[in-house]
């Protein structure tokens, strides 16, 4: 059976316009996973440690046969494709994929949080999320609320990235 899942990405280390394509286009071909809508890139500062470079970061709206432990395993492979190297919590990276949203699943396990424990808390979750699935339920309330509700500035569309990301998927 299919379901709608939500995936956030972001990269501040190397070209992560370049990394996000490739993942992508590993997504797309992947034969259990169909991508449906992909939001803006977004240039946004860092979180949580704050002393490195900004980030860029989107959303992606996919269809999936995956169970969620399958899709997150296929995400983290993808990360270590991207040279991610997992060294220090909020740290730069060359690439992040989470998974925000599994349709209407709940999870609660090490390693395993769906939806993704701090959506709520996060413009730069929230901006392309909200791009793509704005009606989206989240805690009851909509990612476009939840998004209005913590607008920030900072986060910011960078048109230059998505054009880019999009020649790079045609």
């Amino acid at each position: 059976m299919k379901t709608e899942a939500t995936l956030g990405f972001g990269g501040n280390l190397g070209d992560p316009v370049a990394a996000f394509a490739r993942a992508l286009r590993s997504i797309a071909g992947h034969p259990a996973i169909a991508r449906k809508s992909l939001s803006s890139v977004y240039r946004t500062p860092p979180w949580g440690k704050l002393d490195q470079p900004e980030f860029l970061n989107m959303a992606a709206l996919v269809e999936t046969d995956l169970s969620p432990a399958d899709l997150l395993a296929f995400c983290l492979e993808l990360e270590r494709e991207s040279g991610r190297e997992r060294r220090e919590r909020w740290g730069p990276r060359t690439l992040d994929i989470d998974i925000l949203t599994y349709g209407d699943t709940i999870i609660d396990q090490p390693g395993l949080q769906i939806p993704h424990p701090r959506i709520a808390e996060r413009a730069f979750v929230l901006a392309p999320l909200a791009e793509i699935a704005p009606m989206l339920e989240i805690g009851g309330q909509s990612a476009a609320y939840l998004r209005d509700k913590l607008a920030d500035p900072t986060v910011r569309p960078d048109a230059e990235a998505t054009q880019r990301l999009k020649r790079m998927l045609d």
